[in-house]
């Protein structure tokens, strides 16, 4: 599971997601962080049977979090064809078949924006 971590960054004085890594055993990956001066947005993947735990943990420690559901998704109306997305994407989420088309594997998505940014014809968006 993925979860979106907001925090404001004058309040945030302990590590969170080691704290919650050390309080319950569990496995995270940090897929994108950026973080200010004052506020910091992180992206991290949880293990499904931990998710919980972890979200309580961090919750607790006065970060706010949202589960990432849904995934990068390409208007095919709009869409050129043109591979921009392909490579700008960190995890190849996108790929041309054979037919030269664009394909998604929206579940390699880590939620960078990176592709939504550089798509020419805007057909790429990811869900709020």
């Amino acid at each position: 599971m993925r979860l979106l971590l907001k925090f404001d960054s004058k309040t945030i004085k302990v590590p969170v997601i080691s704290r919650a890594t050390l309080e319950t055993g569990a496995l995270i990956n940090i897929l994108r962080a950026t973080v200010g001066a004052r506020k910091g947005e992180i992206i991290i993947e949880v293990e499904d049977d931990k998710v919980q735990e972890v979200e309580k943990i961090i919750e607790e420690l006065g970060v706010e979090v949202a589960e990432l559901v849904g995934a990068i998704t390409k208007d095919e109306e709009r869409c050129v064809h043109c591979g921009a997305c392909i490579s700008i994407c960190p995890t190849e989420v996108f790929t041309f078949n054979g037919e030269k088309k664009v394909i998604v594997e929206a579940e390699k998505c880590i939620h960078c924006g990176a592709c939504v940014k550089v798509c020419p014809t805007e057909a790429l968006s990811l869900p709020e």
